[in-house]
């Protein structure tokens, strides 16, 4: 007996595993002003990814240094 997988749906298990390999990156700016006054004003920059998928990431723009061993 054959188990068919059908493309059009995927299970969360699939949606999360794709993005924590690849990684999501939402970037928001909210500002709400009345007659040119700023009554509110909210910024979010969230990234959600696996910690391997940060630290591959990160190195290969040089985050992963040690501020104090460079300083030295």
């Amino acid at each position: 007996m054959a188990i068919n997988k059908s493309l059009a749906s995927s299970s969360l298990a699939e949606v999360i595993d794709r993005i924590l390999d690849k990684g999501v990156v939402v970037d928001a700016f909210v500002r709400v002003a009345l007659v040119g006054i700023e009554l509110i004003s909210i910024e979010a920059r969230v990234v959600i990814a696996s910690v391997e998928t940060y630290l591959r990431y990160a190195e290969a723009v040089g985050l992963t240094t040690d501020p104090v061993a460079a300083a030295a």
